[in-house]
């Protein structure tokens, strides 16, 4: 069975600095994807990006970018100059290939 675990319930950050969430998993699978969306407080599910296991090359998206270590099974989210509209739940997702 696959898990997901984040292990910090909250992050604090000023207006236009960097923050960084981590996200780790665990599976026996070698072909993947890995996802990050967020909840803003009106409530729908946002995507941000999604990282594919077998692509060595970090996910970007805009001011969002990832540190993926598939050895480590760490999938970190970097949030660079923060923006109000950043305030939202974070939520790093697992999904099979298959």
């Amino acid at each position: 069975a696959q898990t997901v675990t984040q292990p910090q319930p909250q992050e604090s950050v000023q207006e236009t600095g960097t923050v960084t969430l981590d996200c780790t998993y665990s599976t026996s699978e070698s072909d993947y994807y890995l996802f990050w969306y967020k909840q803003p407080p009106s409530g729908e599910m946002v995507y941000i990006l999604r990282q594919n296991a077998y692509e060595q090359q970090n996910a970007t998206n805009d001011r969002y970018s990832v540190n993926f270590q598939k050895e480590a099974k760490t999938f970190s989210l970097k949030i660079s100059d923060s923006q109000l509209e950043d305030a939202a739940v974070y939520f790093c997702a697992y999904s099979g290939a298959q």
